[in-house]
């Protein structure tokens, strides 16, 4: 009990040092304040940060910057673009080849749409319709961009591609004559 007593005693005296002493002088808080925005200033565009994101691998806040382009700008190439890209990035395909069909389908000659798509049919398993989009997109760059190329010979060779091979095994077959009209094809399996 007298110990109960001590504690409420110390409390009570340490009561008055935690009471608000009138905090910041006018002056100071008018120092330590913060800037107002300036309204009459330009944002920055949000195709730029929404790129920015994405090469940074912020797919998300990439997908939000390119919402907000798209809510300033209005909704052309560069937007659909810019949003099938990331729904790209996120996986989500189906959203992406939507967006990239609808950018093509205002500027059938903008590249990164044409090869985005590609991209996109050959993550869906649609290699012959990829391997078209990109000898388009190629044909459009006249195979000026590393990346574009690099898809094509890819994409050409998944369709060269037989059923009894897989990708990295090859075999050597030869020609036989076995009699008058008769051939046979040997292979080292």
């Amino acid at each position: 009990m007298r110990r109960a007593l001590m504690l409420t005693i110390s409390a009570l005296a340490l009561l008055p040092a935690c009471g608000d002493r009138g905090g910041l002088s006018p002056e100071a808080a008018a120092r330590n304040a913060p800037y107002a925005a300036d309204g009459s200033a330009e944002g920055v565009d949000g195709l730029l940060v929404g790129h920015r994101l994405l090469a940074a691998g912020e797919n998300e806040l990439a997908l939000k910057a390119y919402l907000r382009a798209a809510g300033e700008q209005g909704i052309n190439v560069d937007v659909l673009s810019a949003l099938g890209s990331a729904n790209l990035q996120l996986g989500r395909l189906g959203q992406a080849e939507q967006l990239l069909r609808r950018a093509i389908e205002l500027d059938p000659s903008f590249v990164p749409a044409v090869n985005n798509l590609g991209v996109v049919l050959m993550e869906r398993g649609q290699i012959g319709e990829a391997r078209l989009v990109f000898q388009q997109a190629y044909g459009l760059d006249s195979g000026a961009t590393d990346s574009i190329r690099e898809n094509l010979r890819l994409a050409i060779a998944r369709t060269e591609q037989t059923p009894y091979t897989g990708e990295d095994e090859r075999h050597d077959f030869s020609l036989v004559r076995r009699g008058q009209g008769e051939y046979a094809l040997l292979s080292q399996l």
